[in-house]
């Protein structure tokens, strides 16, 4: 899913504009670029090199946009050549202000955003990789456990206008309080240990660009500081996955044996957060309905039966 928001002529021109005076970038065209979930991407073409033009509005994305940068910027410093490089300023700045959006650019990655088998083995080998970068002493938000997500979603419930919308949660009102008691439950089991945390996407299935051989993990925008099962509980429930999860932990020195409880927790905290990205991106209920009831429930079942 991406932005598919209508832009005048005068608008790209400006944006086209803003970034040659701000980064020295001459471009040849711009177009819309079929990547990320939040805000507006674009590809910007120059003479010889493409590259990736992200602009984040929404307030409430806005700070979590910006302080992704210098973990963007402290991995690559540290070898990781598999995610999208940041383009600097032209005075060194990780990114921009236009017409009221973080606007950031990045390299451009050549392929396409493919999810299967083989990708999935060939993520949680970058993913593991990035573990083994230390944080020496980068701002980093800290996985707490606290589970708020839920309670993030049932204020947006309460204040949601939109009729259908209000419906479709009404009617879903049991399996939805369910969840949120089983992710209370999870949250209490998981906030005695605070240890063994690493650099973490949180959506790094979805956002893997396939080209020819080569693997990359591209939209960083929300890396936290917390365990391995944040990133591998999309799978939890495919023991080739979680055999392959773990293989790559170990082929990086990563002495670490993926925790149950934590898979649980990710599962149903995630749950509530695609909810609520859904709510800030204005979803129509037919769409939600769809996630309600999709995918995430193998996941809920085996949560449910082995935990």
């Amino acid at each position: 899913m991406y932005s598919s928001i209508k832009r005048s002529d005068k608008y790209k021109r400006c944006l086209i504009d803003f970034i040659q005076h701000e980064y020295g970038i001459n471009s040849v065209s711009i177009i819309p670029a079929k990547r990320g979930f939040y805000g507006e991407t674009w590809r910007l073409n120059t003479e010889d090199t493409g590259y990736f033009i992200k602009l984040v509005y929404p307030a409430v994305h806005k700070s979590v946009y910006e302080r992704s940068f210098p973990i963007i910027q402290h991995l690559c410093d540290h070898g990781i050549d598999f995610i999208s490089r940041i383009v600097k300023t032209k005075d060194g700045r990780l990114f921009t202000l236009f017409d009221g959006a973080v606007l950031s650019i990045f390299d451009w990655i050549d392929g396409e955003n493919v999810q299967n088998d083989k990708t999935k083995v060939e993520e949680y080998k970058m993913l593991a990789k990035v573990y083994t970068i230390p944080l020496f002493g980068i701002s980093i938000p800290r996985e707490d456990f606290s589970g708020n997500s839920s309670v993030t979603f049932f204020e947006k419930w309460r204040a949601i206008k939109n009729e259908p919308l209000r419906s479709l949660f009404e009617k879903n009102r049991a399996k939805i309080e369910h969840r949120a008691a089983r992710l209370q439950h999870f949250s209490n089991l998981c906030r005695v240990d605070i240890t063994d945390f690493y650099i973490t996407h949180g959506d790094a299935g979805g956002n893997v660009i396939e080209n020819d051989d080569k693997y990359f993990i591209v939209d960083w925008d929300n890396p936290i500081f917390a365990p391995p099962e944040r990133d591998a509980w999309f799978c939890m429930s495919f023991d080739w996955a979680m055999t392959a999860f773990s293989d790559a932990l170990r082929d990086n020195g990563i002495k670490y044996t993926l925790r149950p409880e934590r898979l649980a927790y990710y599962c149903y905290d995630f749950f509530f957060y695609y909810l609520n990205a859904y709510l800030d991106a204005q979803t129509q209920a037919d769409t939600v309905e769809e996630y309600i009831d999709g995918w995430i429930e193998e996941s809920f079942r085996y949560a449910d039966e082995n935990f």
